[in-house]
């Protein structure tokens, strides 16, 4: 971020160089002790529970805790009642950098980037929840970022850490399955609502919320309760929808088992949402209530792997080797995985793996483990990290392009959702849109750039309101 604080931090430390408690050696920034000291963005909802599985680890202190509301971050304030506390993180940047050896941002997705970033930049690792990013260009910078800082990060998704993932890999290596050409992937997403046209009217922001600084890089509107708590997820502004808040978790398991990088295809469709007497309505800036994604990658051991995803009840084409009444997955999805040797599913969080039909198991003895088991968690395999140099199991050289496949995703949604208006038609009009038939994205990883549509590379990167960007 531009800031004049920012510009201005090196007299500004010079000055308030007193409590160091880690130091910068070798370019990365090494704690000299077996505490980790940490600043925490965004300690309401999601980001209480990672506060308390980093506390949990018994290494970490808070030096600061900030949060945008108040009453949300109300709990964990009060179970830490010695750190210093903010609702703006800039005043954690200037009043406690030479303080922490890291930060931990759970944030709504489009202020990950702009929070992280300037701790990063200053060799504090980091520990950012899933999806890393709102859009592939944060994707790209932020794994950069951590890669010529030298710093230990970690994405959190944290079915990376598990057993489960390490076992579906084990037997993918080992040709349990053959060849896989297929996965296909669902969630029970979106559990929140999903589908609306742009409010346009106001209401009286919240004592406890700074609306302001909750934007962050978003265009000022009106503050409505329609975008707060968890609903911001819906809108393509501040969320990433049902394929952001669960591919993380979900196509993480093929991701890393099949060695995927970025998809060179993805198509989607999306269902169609009415207003009125059969009226379609634009809903371009909030993400439809269901959706079908298709992605194509090249895989150097499986070749060409097409992977499907499906969200708001719709599910996948269930395999007849699956019994009546067999439940697929886990709890709210998980994926398919289609080799030329049989067919393996694994469920939504853990990755824990099984054969199709169930009777494979009976005999099935699996290969001897080659993988390397995480002994503590999500959070603590990244404080151990920090602590000691060791490895994540989701750096950001990782969680970076699995996050930029899952968006990429969302290109093709977004692509499908948009429609003209037609010459003469209002919103109001039977038929008032022109619809472009089929529409398939084809991605140029390596120049970051859509090939086909260059109206899609208007979502590679995002427009930050004045005085928040990267």
């Amino acid at each position: 971020m531009k800031r004049r604080s920012f510009l201005k931090k090196t007299a500004a430390a010079s000055a308030a160089f007193t409590i160091v408690p880690s130091f910068v050696l070798g370019g990365a920034h090494i704690p000299p002790s077996d505490t980790l000291y940490v600043a925490g963005i965004g300690v309401g909802g999601r980001g209480a529970g990672v506060v308390n599985e980093l506390f949990n680890s018994g290494k970490v202190k808070f030096i600061a805790l900030c949060d945008v509301d108040a009453k949300r971050a109300a709990n964990t304030f009060a179970n830490h009642p010695k750190a210093k506390q903010y609702a703006d993180f800039r005043k954690v940047y200037d009043n406690h950098l030479n303080e922490i050896d890291a930060v931990m941002v759970a944030t709504p997705d489009h202020t990950h980037a702009v929070i992280a970033l300037p701790f990063m930049r200053e060799k504090k690792h980091a520990y950012v929840e899933k999806p890393l990013t709102h859009n592939i260009y944060e994707a790209r910078l932020m794994a950069s970022t951590a890669r010529d800082m030298g710093i230990k990060t970690q994405m959190g998704n944290q079915g990376a850490s598990g057993e489960g993932i390490r076992l579906a890999q084990e037997w993918i290596n080992a040709g349990v399955i053959g060849k896989v050409h297929r996965v296909d992937c669902w969630t029970n997403r979106p559990v929140w609502p999903q589908g609306f046209r742009k409010i346009t009217n106001g209401e009286p922001i919240p004592e406890t919320l700074a609306w302001d600084l909750w934007l962050g890089p978003a265009a000022m509107r009106d503050y409505h309760s329609g975008y707060l708590p968890f609903k911001w997820r819906g809108w393509w502004d501040f969320g990433t929808g049902a394929m952001g808040d669960m591919g993380c978790h979900i196509m993480e398991t093929p991701f890393k088992t099949l060695g995927l990088q970025f998809p060179y295809e993805a198509e989607a469709s999306c269902t169609t949402v009415w207003s009125g007497d059969f009226v379609e309505a634009d809903y371009s800036e909030a993400c439809p209530p269901s959706s079908i994604v298709r992605l194509k990658f090249n895989s150097e051991t499986h070749g060409d792997v097409s992977l499907n995803w499906y969200d708001g009840g719709i599910m996948p084409d269930l395999p007849s080797e699956l019994g009546e009444g067999e439940e697929p997955g886990g709890s709210g999805g998980g994926s398919i995985f289609h080799g030329s040797e049989g067919i393996m599913i694994t469920d939504t969080y853990s990755g824990n793996p099984r054969l199709l039909p169930s009777e494979r198991m009976l005999d099935f003895t699996p290969p001897d483990p080659t993988i390397k088991r995480v002994e503590t968690d999500h959070a603590g395999e990244w404080v151990n990290a920090c602590l000691n140099g060791t490895e994540t199991s989701s750096p950001f050289s990782y969680g970076g392009p699995l996050t930029e496949a899952v968006l990429m995703g969302n290109l093709a949604i977004k692509a499908f959702q948009y429609k003209k208006l037609k010459e003469g038609k209002k919103p109001g009009d039977w038929a008032p849109y022109e619809y472009p038939g089929r529409r398939t994205i084809l991605w140029d990883g390596d120049a970051m750039k859509v090939s086909n549509y260059e109206h899609a590379n208007s979502w590679v990167k995002r427009a930050y309101r004045s005085g928040w960007e990267l």
